[in-house]
């Protein structure tokens, strides 16, 4: 496959994945609650694109060790979210986002610097992604507030989201090789929703998407990983279907484990308003 070819099939492959998967959250999240939307918006439609793309012009060797970077800016993407997630809490769109856009640049930078390994960039996700859950466990569960759809939500949340994938990927060709490899892994899926979300139902609310969220892009980590562990024993192919099985099994299981934890009817009078149903005698359970 040509270069140029390869390159705007795979701009409209990541456009079409990440504008549908974004704006069916964005809906799922107002009707259903942060966390469905959450493990919705941090499935693989970005990150696992990427890697098939790139297994087209490159070898398992190339693409492993590619893995070992990705898995080194998915931890610098856990600490972006933390920080957005906080400051949501008291301010506003422009100042949350640009405080965590800058954080994620700097450490991103710096990380680029840094000799990784399979074993410290495993490592660094397993630090940043269990304290990131912890600090953030109390913002995860809110009151989703209600919210009447005009008949423009859908176009223009498409259109948002097309625009700023679009406007990262020209930046990296116009910057160099250095922002491509950050725009692999860059969370464009997460920053979207936060942009479509946060005017709509509030900062809270969206920072409780994006906390339920740290779960979907641990996730990540261990597709990646499984990636890394498979790829030269069993080729691409196989590894590849793990790289897209495992995420996608791993925010199956946190839906489960949570759903379990929390009954559905109080789960819908959480997203909805709705008071908690009554009891046989009479009271709110």
């Amino acid at each position: 496959m040509s270069p140029d070819l390869a390159f705007w099939l795979a701009l409209a492959v990541k456009l079409v994945l990440t504008a549908g998967i974004v704006v069916t959250a964005s809906f799922v999240t107002e009707m259903a609650g942060p966390l469905i939307g959450a493990l919705v918006v941090t499935l693989p439609v970005t990150v696992w694109p990427a890697y098939v793309f790139l297994a087209l012009d490159h070898d398992t060797t190339f693409i492993a060790e590619s893995v070992v970077g990705g898995l080194a800016m998915n931890a610098v993407s856990g600490i972006y979210m933390l920080i957005y997630i906080v400051l949501a809490q008291r301010r506003g769109l422009v100042v949350s986002l640009i405080a965590g856009l800058t954080s994620w640049l700097i450490l991103a930078i710096a990380a680029r610097f840094a000799t990784w390994t399979i074993t410290s960039s495993v490592l660094a996700n397993l630090v940043v992604y269990p304290v990131c859950i912890l600090l953030t466990r109390r913002f995860r569960d809110v009151v989703m507030p209600p919210k009447v759809r005009k008949w423009y939500d859908v176009p223009l949340r498409t259109l948002l989201v097309c625009a700023l994938m679009g406007t990262v990927l020209v930046i990296s060709n116009v910057v160099g090789p250095v922002a491509t490899g950050f725009v692999a892994v860059f969370p464009i899926s997460t920053t979207s929703t936060m942009l479509i979300l946060q005017p709509r139902i509030g900062g809270r609310a969206t920072a409780a998407v994006i906390a339920n969220g740290l779960f979907g892009l641990a996730g990540i980590a261990v597709g990646l990983a499984a990636l890394y562990i498979s790829i030269l024993p069993l080729g691409i192919v196989p590894a590849l279907a793990l790289a897209l099985i495992v995420p996608v099994t791993w925010n199956l299981t946190v839906w489960a484990v949570r759903a379990r934890a929390v009954p559905f009817w109080r789960r819908r009078a959480l997203a909805r308003r709705v008071p908690p149903l009554p009891s046989r005698h009479g009271l709110a359970k």
